[in-house]
């Protein structure tokens, strides 16, 4: 443990009240506080006219602020400067700090450990999440491992030059999936240009595979993510559960589409993983022909925003819902068909980036869980 004295919040933060009679007609500016540490945000001034509450209270930058209803999942922060003079209810505690005795930085940082969240949370009075309140009384009583100012101006800076060097590297990991993507696209393009386009019907024909309902039977259902995420596996359906439901076969190397999400990118294709899931009627399958394209092919394309305009203007209606592709006008699309050759090397190159989007993407929890253990390991006076 750290051994640095324990203070209570008290000692070192005093609640500000700066309460201010709304009036109508006047407009008030407001910030709301993000969960999960955060911080604060600016939100649309408050009408005084339209306001219930007869009161409003002013915060000054630099104060310590917090939501009273969110606090158990970590909305805490400092008010920034375009926080200046704005008003906030009685569910936003503010506080001014002793400077003698605490640095800002440090309660700033102390306040997105996940584990002060918890600690705090104890104190929550109420039932249920929306019900869940943390009373400065009881939030003024927490006690702080607290070191001398030096120390704390150490750990910041610690903190800060970690926090320096992980966004050093998710800017990185940006820049390289942007790379990436902008390489997929120039490749793309240079691959078609010149090629035949062909409705595609011709080059990757609807197939669906009904599947026989048995009431004892268990069907492993999948969805597709809208704007080219991909399917993902929903829970698994009992064939004592359905009834007028009519339910397809999906197998690997099929190019899935949501006809009524195809118009914002509900479009995909199946891997080994999806192979035997089903999908419902919603969801129609393409298989492309052997020797003359390959599914990831006519999947990029289709996303494209060359590809996208014609499944939105296959998708006609004005609401979401409504906005339904008909397997006719599906089949109708023209595509680009270069080589199979050129297709081939085209997906052997998306593979390649796929494997790096998954390389990241497999590291990603260890960056994320990275900061939270350095905080941890900083208000135990371990860093």
């Amino acid at each position: 443990m750290s051994g640095w004295p324990l203070v209570r919040l008290s000692e070192v933060l005093t609640q500000s009240i700066d309460r201010h009679p709304v009036e109508a007609g006047k407009c008030y500016p407001n910030i709301g506080i993000y969960g999960f540490g955060r911080g604060v945000f600016e939100k649309p001034p408050i009408d005084g006219g339209a306001f219930a509450a007869d009161s409003l209270y002013r915060v000054s930058a630099g104060q310590f602020i917090y939501s009273r209803l969110k606090a158990f999942e970590g909305a805490y922060g400092l008010v920034p400067d375009f926080g200046d003079g704005s008003y906030v209810t009685n569910e936003f505690p503010a506080f001014d700090m002793d400077s003698h005795a605490l640095l800002p930085a440090f309660l700033y940082w102390y306040f997105k450990c996940p584990s002060t969240w918890e600690q705090l949370a104890r104190h929550s009075t109420g039932i249920g999440a929306r019900r869940e309140r943390l009373h400065p009384n009881a939030f003024l009583s927490e006690l702080i491992a607290l070191p001398p100012l030096k120390e704390q101006e150490r750990i910041v800076r610690e903190i800060e030059d970690i926090t320096t060097r992980l966004d050093e590297a998710r800017r990185l990991r940006k820049e390289i999936q942007d790379d990436a993507k902008a390489l997929l696209h120039s490749v793309f393009h240079r691959l078609i240009q010149g090629a035949a386009y062909c409705p595609l019907a011709e080059v990757a024909p609807i197939v669906r595979r009904p599947v026989a309902i048995e009431l004892d039977g268990v069907y492993p259902e999948l969805g597709a993510r809208s704007f080219g995420k991909g399917l993902f596996h929903k829970p698994t359906l009992s064939g004592a559960d359905l009834d007028w439901q009519k339910l397809f076969r999906v197998h690997a190397g099929d190019l899935v589409i949501s006809n009524i999400k195809a118009w914002e990118g509900a479009i995909a294709v199946a891997g080994e993983a999806d192979h035997g899931r089903v999908g419902s009627h919603r969801y129609i399958t393409c298989v492309a022909k052997e020797g003359v394209s390959t599914p990831e092919f006519l999947c990029f394309y289709l996303l494209t925003n060359e590809g996208i305009e014609q499944v939105q203007g296959a998708s006609p209606g004005s609401a979401d819902r409504n906005r339904t592709l008909a397997m006719s006008r599906l089949e109708q699309l023209l595509v680009p068909v270069p080589t199979i050759e050129k297709q081939r090397e085209f997906s052997t190159l998306q593979a390649k980036v796929t494997a790096i989007h998954q390389a990241q993407a497999a590291n990603q929890p260890e960056l994320d869980a990275l900061l939270p253990a350095v905080l941890d390991k900083a208000f135990k006076g371990e860093l």
